[in-house]
């Protein structure tokens, strides 16, 4: 039998309750590895994971799995493993976005945390405690700040737009020429929290991000009123086997258009 609305609205209530509460205290635990030179080592491609990625994931997988067995679990710190797919519902975990800046010093990391189904997100949460900062989401529901609803801003005379000058560079010179780019932030998923709450207009993002880099934070930026497309104009879906994206744009209205039609002149 089909779930009720009002079953719906209560699991999911209930996801983000849960996915609340372990991004809070895993993010304690990645504070406390924060600017004590934790122990690092290189994955594949030479991207850095530290001993605190490591603590935070174990506490994450640890935590939501024994109260949702029946989830899958996509994270980047963890093996996948594709039973996941056989999974309704899966969480998808990065336990610290930014791992480079959170190595740097930089606050702009944050703990991030999804479910998702059928290959799109009913809860966000980002979790950023270097910053003090909590970003909310549910299918339905908004998106909130440390508890205030929050919506991407209408686009200003000046376009505050993040991603790589290349992509930047290749707008239309009508609106290339009211960009003014913002300074460079470690962290994917916040970079996209910042358009959702009109930090940022937009943002374009490059090749070869995965699930767990956006999966969170995209719900968070669509139920802010904004979306992200790929070069088709198309929402990006995650939890299937494939966990890479192509080129996608973040942002809202006419922009994000825009900047569609530009990535998609580029490939």
């Amino acid at each position: 039998m089909p779930a009720t609305n009002q079953t719906i609205d209560s699991d999911l209530a209930s996801d983000l309750d849960l996915l609340t509460r372990a991004a809070r205290e895993a993010g304690r635990i990645a504070l406390r590895y924060f600017r004590r030179n934790p122990e690092v080592w290189l994955k594949a491609g030479a991207s850095p994971v530290s001993e605190a990625d490591y603590a935070a994931d174990r506490y994450l997988r640890e935590t939501l799995l024994a109260s949702r067995p029946d989830y899958g679990w996509l994270s980047e710190e963890t093996v996948d493993d594709v039973a996941r797919l056989e999974a309704r519902r899966t969480f998808i975990v990065d336990p610290i976005d930014g791992t480079r800046g959170f190595l740097d010093g930089s606050k702009q990391w944050c703990v991030a945390a999804a479910v998702v189904e059928l290959g799109r997100p009913l809860v966000g949460v980002l979790e950023c405690p270097a910053r003090s900062e909590t970003f909310v989401a549910t299918r339905g529901g908004g998106a909130f700040k440390d508890g205030r609803r929050i919506k991407v801003g209408v686009p200003p005379s000046d376009l505050r737009v993040g991603g790589p000058v290349s992509m930047i560079n290749a707008m239309p010179t009508a609106i290339r020429d009211r960009v003014k780019r913002s300074p460079y932030v470690p962290s994917l998923a916040y970079r996209i929290a910042m358009v959702a709450d009109g930090t940022l207009t937009a943002t374009f993002v490059k090749p070869n991000s995965r699930d767990w880099d956006l999966a969170a934070a995209d719900l968070i930026l669509h139920e802010a009123g904004g979306a992200m497309l790929d070069e088709a104009g198309n929402t990006p879906t995650y939890g299937g086997r494939e966990t890479a994206h192509g080129s996608l744009v973040a942002g809202s209205g006419e922009l994000l258009a825009a900047m569609s039609r530009t990535i998609r002149a580029t490939i």
